[in-house]
């Protein structure tokens, strides 16, 4: 990172007191670790299968697979509101409202407001299933 700052190097390097050249090559490194991190981050979260593993973790729970339903188009959608329930699933509303009350009181779906849409929330004890790459074993 000092490179960046490094005087001019001839009168063809920028033209004020640092170099350009030396800025070009911080700038470009930089983008490349910003690039990788991203990688990195986007590959530990792996959020084209977080579907796949919202299923294991509705199995693991042993809920019906309406509760997958919600947390499917929850995490497709970014949030739900309550009312859809029952069209998602297809149970009566009564039932739905059972249901979004069982995954909202599990944590896995939560609501700023107690009648507000519910969005995933991620649990401590449910990293284990849902970002399984995320924290190192120990």
């Amino acid at each position: 990172m000092d490179y960046a700052d490094t005087p001019r190097q001839g009168d063809l390097d920028g033209s004020g007191n640092l170099s350009r050249r030396a800025l070009a090559a911080f700038t470009e490194w930089f983008l490349k670790v910003c690039l990788d991190q991203v990688s990195f981050v986007s590959s530990l979260f792996a959020l084209d299968t977080l579907a796949g593993r919202l299923k294991i973790y509705v199995t693991r729970r042993e809920w019906k697979p309406e509760a997958f339903r919600l947390l499917e188009q929850t995490l497709q959608r970014g949030e739900l509101p309550r009312g859809d329930a029952g069209r998602i699933t297809g149970l009566k509303e009564r039932r739905a409202r059972d249901l979004l009350a069982a995954l909202t009181a599990d944590g896995i779906l939560g609501s700023d407001t107690p009648k507000g849409a519910v969005s995933l929330r991620f649990r401590l004890d449910a990293v284990e299933v849902l970002f399984p790459g995320l924290f190192p074993e120990t």
